[in-house]
């Protein structure tokens, strides 16, 4: 009779070993997130092929050092071509980094690598894809107009093949699409697997360790919008950036979630074209759609995401209710926020909204977060209400508090210098803000005018008097 394989249950969440199911994993306290998975073997020594991998910290540097001995030596470094990217990496690519970059089937992120190499032509780069053959890279590289001359192109899943052709080319980028497909040949279990995607991506940050050359790994996303796999493949990596966007739409945000190179606050708008992904350097300009100028429901906000503003297009409509019960819908605006801000306008300023329908939707295919939103979104509500339309020259960046107030928001001055920049006319602010953030800003000579406003009443009387 066959010997049974041994099963081990994992949690999908922090990668804790339990031989036996949990309802909650008692290691991160997450619920039914234990999955049962062949045990990985082990070798003479007692330990499996993953735990050997991890070691790698041990071997590096045995001796403690005192926190002034250890030598930083030059900065290593180095720009891969795209702008946006640099940007958002921290100033370029370090060597030996491992980073990781998630987002919805069809989003881009094999377009966005292969651009890598085919934009920084003398990047040596081995480009390892367990999804496409040879051919169908080639032509999507034809595609994106890169030559690719010091690109190699490997189509492999074995993490063993990969390491050792890698160790032979010895390349200054290593790309690997994607990390669910790979297998290590020592595990029993399938690829994508907890225990295969935490060894394939310990023995590959060994290697970005050991040879100094950064590795770019690819992941898949569940339908709940998170990366799949066990979540200590995040933890595991030193960059995760998260794509996100319409795949419906033309343009893409490239999110920095955890960065030990840099900020977490900065971020990239991509196009999507016929010849692949284009930096759009000015988000701004595409954010606000060109239309008529006496259309109501329209109100330009004033965001921040991260340290870059964003002057955004708001749309509001609202109407008498079809049926019994109004509908409240939004579309890349937190549904609840809104309901929030429509029970304001009905409590504080006297607004009889609970009988009529309101939609909302943020121009650009983009979701908003930044309650410097809120007195645009108000305005909007109003102007689709009363049927008036605002300036296309006037924008707004405050957050609407729970009496009806008007709250002041941060780098107030960022927001104004951009509405500025763009030949905006007049931004309404919280009076609240500190006068020294706009007093300055106040010019009768092609300037922009900064309205203060201290509730939703005085907004009222500054815009539809």
């Amino acid at each position: 009779m066959a010997n049974k394989i041994k099963t081990v249950w994992y949690c999908t969440s922090c990668g804790n070993e339990s031989p036996k199911w949990m309802g909650r994993c008692p290691a991160c306290g997450e619920w039914n997130t234990m999955v049962e998975e062949p045990k990985a073997p082990k070798n003479a020594s007692g330990g499996s092929p993953a735990s050997r991998s991890r070691a790698y910290i041990d071997s590096l540097d045995a001796k403690p050092l005192r926190l002034r001995e250890i030598d930083l030596g030059e900065d290593n470094r180095f720009s891969i071509g795209i702008g946006e990217l640099d940007r958002v990496l921290g100033g370029g690519m370090v060597a030996g980094s491992m980073i990781l970059i998630g987002g919805e089937p069809g989003i881009g992120k094999s377009t966005l690598s292969l651009q890598i190499p085919l934009c920084c032509k003398d990047l040596k780069t081995l480009y390892v894809s367990g999804e496409e053959s040879p051919k169908q890279i080639k032509l999507r590289a034809e595609r994106l107009g890169g030559s690719g001359e010091e690109c190699f192109i490997l189509s492999e899943t074995v993490l063993d093949n990969i390491l050792s052709h890698a160790r032979e080319i010895k390349p200054a980028l290593l790309i690997v699409d994607s990390i669910q497909t790979i297998y290590s040949e020592a595990l029993d279990s399938s690829a994508g697997s907890v225990s295969q995607v935490r060894e394939c991506a310990s023995a590959l940050l060994r290697f970005a360790k050991e040879s100094g050359t950064p590795v770019i790994l690819i992941g898949h996303i569940t339908k709940d919008g998170t990366l799949a796999g066990p979540k200590i493949l995040e933890h595991i990596v030193d960059v995760v950036l998260q794509f996100e966007g319409d795949t419906k739409g033309s343009y893409r945000i490239l999110r920095s979630i955890k960065n030990r190179f840099g900020s977490t606050d900065e971020l990239a708008v991509f196009e999507m074209t016929g010849t692949g992904l284009r930096e759009v350097r000015n988000p701004s300009e595409i954010l606000i759609p060109m239309h008529q100028d006496d259309l109501s429901g329209i109100a330009i906000a004033a965001m921040m995401d991260g340290t870059r503003p964003f002057l955004i297009e708001i749309q509001a409509l609202v109407s008498t209710a079809a049926y019994g019960t109004p509908q409240r819908s939004a579309t890349g605006f937190d549904s609840r926020r809104l309901n929030m801000l429509l029970a304001v306008l009905e409590k504080r300023a006297g607004f009889k909204l609970a009988a009529k329908d309101v939609f909302l939707n943020i121009a650009g295919g983009m979701r908003v977060s930044d309650p410097a939103c809120d007195l645009a979104i108000v305005a909007s509500i109003l102007s689709s209400n009363f049927d008036l339309y605002i300036s296309p020259k006037v924008c707004f960046a405050a957050e609407v508090g729970l009496s009806g107030e008007i709250r002041p928001v941060s780098q107030v001055e960022r927001r104004i210098a951009e509405a500025e920049k763009l030949g905006f006319e007049e931004i309404y602010i919280s009076s609240f803000n500190k006068e020294s953030s706009f007093a300055g800003r106040r010019k009768e000579n092609g300037g922009i005018t900064v309205t203060p406003v201290a509730d939703i009443a005085a907004l009222c009387r500054r815009l539809f008097q």
